[in-house]
């Protein structure tokens, strides 16, 4: 219970600090508009922006309810493309979370960036998220194209972009986040359209 608390206090001081940073450019909106507000905005449907959030939610409580603190990963979902992060004690703690999640429905694929090693401190998992933060202002700073079109993650000052972007969209995300102060690291983990 105490990670499950954790993480959702980090969610919301993060959430808090990329709003922070981006309410002079847009209106901030409470409630379900504003998820509301990030669909009009997005590429995906608004089926699909729904299904991400549930894949993301059934697969922290089954981390939570079968590996417990022993861990810190994090789920992102993207179009149905799930993208796990975070530290595992061992390989095969790391092997088993995505085998798991691999039972959710709907599920289109899964990169696995778990990392072995010990969990990161509070001040590492800051900074990751102070780099997103910095990334997203940038991309709406240089404005060559709309920064609802691509979602950071950031772990360990690596930062991977996913998103449904044309590829003068990804190569203009990519290289502004490498060009961002702190970043060690870029993934893309973009969908392409024409």
């Amino acid at each position: 219970m105490l990670l499950n608390t954790q993480n959702i206090a980090l969610k919301l001081f993060l959430y808090l600090i990329l709003v922070g940073q981006l309410s002079a450019c847009v209106p901030v909106v409470v409630g379900g508009a504003a998820a509301g507000g990030a669909m009009v905005s997005d590429r995906r449907t608004s089926g699909i922006y729904v299904e991400d959030e549930n894949i993301e939610l059934k697969a922290l409580k089954m981390i939570e309810t079968s590996i417990g603190s022993t861990v810190h990963i994090n789920v992102t979902s993207y179009n149905r493309n799930v993208l796990l992060t975070g530290e595992a004690p061992s390989a095969d703690v790391k092997s088993k979370a995505e085998t798991m999640i691999k039972n959710i429905t709907n599920i289109r694929s899964i990169t696995n960036e778990i990392v072995v090693g010990e969990k990161s401190t509070i001040s590492s998992r800051s900074n990751d998220a102070y780099l997103t933060t910095k990334v997203k202002t940038q991309f709406v700073t240089e404005n060559k194209f709309s920064a609802n079109f691509v979602k950071v993650v950031t772990e360990n000052n690596v930062v991977y972009l996913l998103g449904i972007v044309t590829k003068p969209e990804a190569d203009a995300a990519a290289e502004i986040a490498s060009n961002t102060n702190g970043v060690s690291k870029v993934v893309k983990l973009f969908e392409y359209q024409p």
